[in-house]
């Protein structure tokens, strides 16, 4: 939403998105909207992780299906001047909106994380992707 802000009023503009292939093939796995939540609220609540999975993906199909939704809820998140620019940021970004996380996305960040110093070594698929949901990202 801030990139819209900057770039409707003047004060920025894109300049690289790794996500419509701007930059190295590699750098599109660098980033990705996600629900992060720990193993041990997993497990302790195990129903309330799959809820809010099964939440994300209606969000993603009820955009999908309707992009005016999108100015509903940011009415009743934003200011009325950008609550009135959140539709054409998500109608752009839709095509990006799956609740899958891949093995290749995970390698890919992975490798960004050790070049950053952040990762010595690379942290398995099955410990950064709460698997057990997999059934619920269609």
């Amino acid at each position: 939403m801030d990139a819209e802000v900057a770039i409707l009023s003047g004060a920025g503009k894109v300049v690289l998105d790794v996500r419509r292939g701007d930059g190295p093939k590699s750098a599109f796995n660098y980033t990705m909207a996600s629900l992060a939540a720990r193993e041990a609220l997993i497990s302790r609540a195990p129903d309330s992780a799959a809820a809010a999975v099964r939440a994300i993906v209606k969000a993603h199909a009820a955009l999908k299906k309707d992009i005016t939704l999108a100015a509903k809820a940011g009415r009743a998140l934003f200011p009325e001047r950008e609550a009135g620019l959140i539709a054409e940021p998500v109608r752009r970004d839709l095509p990006l909106y799956d609740a899958f996380i891949g093995e290749e996305f995970v390698l890919g960040m992975n490798g960004f994380a050790r070049a950053q110093g952040i990762l010595k070594n690379d942290a398995p698929y099955e410990k950064v992707v709460a698997t057990e949901f997999t059934n619920l990202w269609n």
